[in-house]
């Protein structure tokens, strides 16, 4: 069958919140816009879908109160977000495996290892501070903090290792999804500026406020709705032909003629798509220094929220368990009880080598290790594995190896001639997150806008 051809003003390659915002600015506009997305459905690394009868957020779901293009949009589509729960005692388990209890923000550690840990901490806002999200390469010292790990400077900073332990987790097995030897300082900075300081990454409770009403992804259904026949699902976008007379970008059932396109897609798909004349060499090695982390988003549901008959938050944090982070994630209005842990980076890798049944069983006991022996028999189970999802490949965003970024780091954004490029992977405020994935958007249609004039 001959793929349908259209012509539009501008194409946009993927329907992800950034894709969607993009189209969503250029349309208000004026402008025509096609948008084709390779999966079945809108919202990229948002999905909101039912498992073995309990609706789930297999991909990203937390609004924080710094999100403010999110929370802009949610009013303006007047939907309704829900505070994570969280009242009771949270968990602890330490480098010495005890499991203690904790109110607060700060870990039941030793003095002298919480001092360290707040010292870190005021280390690590200090740079943020002078550094920034929006153009961290360009600072003094961006070389210098990019040629070493986040956890060879950790330890330059401090012999006490379980706090260097512990404020790694916050970038590594937390955000990056990557072991703290894998990237660099100035990679960790850039994370901790686009939550506005080091502190908002380590206080769950502004960084894991609240969540959307229905599901994050009907963020991206409703912006679809707006646009309707402008989407086209199930169209893998192969070839983008660009030269002086505008763009043609052929898919699997469509091909679009038009002035511009906005790739809008995880960096690692980038290279998916066949460019005529080729990339620049730039491009070429940017992308290669771009890659995604790992991590498995385990929900585990129960008749009841048992943890909270026992003063219990929920919440969980472990610097030396399989499972790293725990928390109550129970549906708006569902009596039921849904936790949600991760286990990222190498331990992910370990994990995935096993048999399915072994790795659910090691999970909940690791789970089980906070919150105690009734997190072993769930009544549905379910591992988000978003490093085997064909249009995405890892989670949560792709981040550069070290130097990358001071090295390639200015021209995430640049144009290449008339194709532009959004999405949360290369936001400032908002990183990997649908905040900076809809800022990226509102950026690219602003690029466009001004380009077709």
């Amino acid at each position: 069958m001959n793929p349908q051809e259209l012509t539009a003003d501008v194409v946009v390659v993927g329907a992800g919140p950034a894709g969607l915002n993009t189209a969503r600015h250029l349309v208000r506009a004026g402008h025509d816009v096609v948008v084709l997305e390779a999966r079945d459905r809108v919202g990229g690394r948002t999905w909101t879908d039912e498992r073995d009868g309990v609706t789930l957020e297999i991909g990203g779901q937390w609004v924080s109160p710094d999100q403010t293009e999110l929370l802009g949009l949610l009013d303006e589509l007047g939907m309704a977000t829900y505070p994570r729960y969280r009242d009771g005692e949270n968990v602890h388990i330490g480098g010495d495996g005890v499991r203690r209890t904790y109110r607060g923000d700060t870990f039941p550690v030793s003095d002298s290892t919480a001092k360290e840990i707040a010292r870190l901490t005021e280390l690590m806002d200090d740079l943020v501070a002078a550094v920034g999200a929006t153009e961290p390469w360009a600072h003094p010292r961006a070389r210098e903090l990019d040629t070493i790990s986040f956890g060879d400077w950790l330890r330059r900073q401090s012999d006490d290792e379980e706090a260097c332990t512990t404020i790694a987790l916050f970038i590594a097995g937390a955000m990056l999804t990557k072991p703290a030897h894998a990237f660099s300082t100035l990679q960790a900075v850039l994370m901790a500026a686009s939550a506005g300081s080091f502190t908002h990454l380590t206080d769950e409770c502004f960084i894991l406020d609240r969540r959307v009403v229905g599901g994050m992804q009907s963020v991206s259904e409703r912006l679809a709705a707006e646009l309707g026949d402008r989407v086209h699902l199930g169209t893998p976008v192969r070839t983008v032909r660009h030269g002086e007379d505008g763009v043609v970008v052929e898919s699997d059932r469509v091909t679009v003629r038009a002035q511009r396109v906005v790739v809008a897609v995880p960096p690692p798909l980038f290279s998916r798509i066949s460019y005529d004349p080729p990339l620049p060499r730039r491009q070429h090695q940017m992308h290669q220094h771009l890659s995604m982390g790992l991590v498995i988003k385990v929900h585990a549901t129960y008749p009841t929220p048992f943890w909270r008959h026992d003063g219990l938050s929920g919440t969980g944090f472990g610097t030396s368990t399989l499972v790293q982070e725990v928390y109550d994630n129970t549906i708006h209005g569902d009596d039921r009880g849904t936790l949600v842990a991760f286990v990222a980076d190498e331990k992910a890798d370990a994990v995935f080598a096993l048999p399915e049944d072994e790795r659910r069983r090691r999970i909940l006991a690791s789970i089980a290790e906070f919150l105690g022996e009734q997190a072993l028999d769930p009544i549905a189970y379910y591992e988000s594995d978003w490093g085997s999802e064909e249009w995405t490949r890892g989670a949560y965003a792709a981040s550069f190896d070290l130097g990358g970024l001071a090295r390639y780091g200015a021209d995430q954004r640049t144009p290449v001639g008339r194709i532009h490029w959004a999405c949360s992977d290369l936001a400032a405020e908002g990183y990997q997150h649908v905040d900076g994935a809809l800022r990226s958007g509102r950026a690219a249609a602003a690029d466009v806008t001004a380009a077709l004039a």
